[in-house]
């Protein structure tokens, strides 16, 4: 089944190779087509061009007069499996209550365990499959997802088979990511060494063997788990074949960057503090910046300097963070808005933060994050647009119209 898109108004992230992260000032350019035509052939994207070279032989056509497309976005960070709400936090910190105060008295991250440890596996996946729908329906098309809201074997092996079922439901590619070291459980309080080595002795092992995670993540930060503890569950994963993503650098620098560049983790996210070595340790590695710029909005601590990292010459990603306490949403189109008004990129390095590179964080670039042949026909159809630079301008405003996964349109809200 061949199907053409024509007409298009523009159509973006045009690239023919694409063997590399984009780095610093190659994030400037945001290739493409006006006047142009797409074909898909099944899922995947057969053809692109200008109009002038339409084929006339496809089974359908899909008419985009106005419209532009764009790859589905890809999200590197989300913790959308959870129970409940965190609601009354959000108040708490209006009337002046700081992270790490909500944490004290048994909110945050422990306020999710308690109630994720209480609530079945099926109404989780209810409520997660819910949030997956309308991430899909904002343009998202690629999604990682934590666990770490069980903070134990049995809680987390359940998150992870919710998102196991999720992968199996959905069109959308899911990368999982087991999070045990994001906080220590009530259970082990002032045992935070014993709790390290039972996600290193038992839960990784088990994790491992039931392929229900691609990679390992840990909360590395002042009160929450060390340089040396991350190390020791980085190279426990590493021996069991799974890479790691690492939560660093949020309100404190504690040489945890060093250290990830050290054992080559894959991506090291939030980076809201970010020292002048800290660049320079990024410069050397392979190890790849994401920057949660919505997180940072809501709970109102400092932007990632992108800037700063980009003039380095460093490669940046975008991601959402959308979880129930620091970052209710996992809206893309906001987050590219978010890193345009907040941390001043260009809408250019701003979609190519949340497409391209992002592919890379989560290692799905040969498949997903440009239009290229033979890559997933997942894209999405914009609203008539003056310009691309409507998505974050309007930041307020739903301006997509709709989303194809795998060539197939998906049912988006009020159709």
């Amino acid at each position: 089944m061949k199907t053409l898109f024509y007409n298009i108004k523009e159509l973006f992230q045009i690239r023919e190779n694409n063997n590399a992260i984009l780095k610093g000032s190659e994030m400037k350019e945001l290739p493409s087509i006006k006047n142009a035509f797409l074909v898909v052939e099944n899922d995947l994207i057969a053809d692109y061009g200008s109009m002038e070279n339409a084929p006339t032989n496809c089974d359908e056509s899909v008419d985009v007069s106005g419209k532009m497309i764009m790859p589905t976005y890809i999200d590197s960070h989300t913790h959308i499996v959870y129970a409940g709400n965190r609601e009354q936090e959000f108040v708490d910190r209006i009337n002046g209550l700081t992270y790490d105060e909500i944490y004290q008295r048994g909110g945050g991250i422990l306020n999710s365990v308690e109630k994720l440890r209480n609530t079945s596996e099926d109404e989780l996946y209810h409520d997660a499959s819910l949030r997956l729908e309308e991430l899909i329906s904002q343009g998202t098309g690629v999604v990682e997802i934590k666990s770490g809201y069980g903070l134990s074997l049995e809680a987390e092996l359940k998150m992870l088979r919710v998102i196991k079922k999720l992968k199996e439901n959905y069109p959308v590619k899911i990368k999982a990511t087991f999070l045990g070291a994001h906080a220590v459980p009530p259970e082990f309080k002032g045992n935070q060494v014993g709790f390290v080595d039972e996600i290193c002795q038992k839960m990784i092992p088990e994790i491992a063997q039931s392929g229900l995670a691609d990679y390992v993540d840990a909360f590395v930060e002042t009160g929450y788990f060390t340089v040396d503890e991350t190390r020791k569950i980085i190279k426990t994963a590493t021996q069991f074949g799974l890479k790691s993503k690492i939560h660093v650098n949020q309100f404190t620098t504690i040489g945890g960057i060093d250290m990830c560049v050290e054992e080559n983790v894959l991506s090291v996210d939030h980076l809201e503090v970010v020292s002048d070595q800290d660049i320079e340790t990024l410069k050397k590695g392979k190890t790849i910046p994401v920057a949660l710029p919505t997180c940072s909005y809501f709970i109102s601590i400092p932007y990632t300097p992108a800037r700063k990292l980009l003039n380095a010459g460093l490669p940046l990603v975008v991601a959402s963070d959308y979880n129930p306490g620091t970052t209710p949403s996992g809206n893309m189109n906001f987050v590219v808005a978010t890193s345009c008004i907040k941390m001043k990129l260009t809408p250019e390095e701003a979609f190519n933060a949340a497409t391209i590179n992002a592919a890379y964080a989560l290692e799905v670039e040969k498949g997903y994050g440009s239009i290229t042949k033979g890559k997933k026909a997942s894209f999405f159809i914009t609203k008539p647009l003056h310009s691309i630079y409507a998505i974050p301008y309007n930041f307020g405003s739903n301006l997509i119209e709709s989303v194809y996964l795998n060539g197939k349109k998906q049912n988006t809200p009020g159709e």
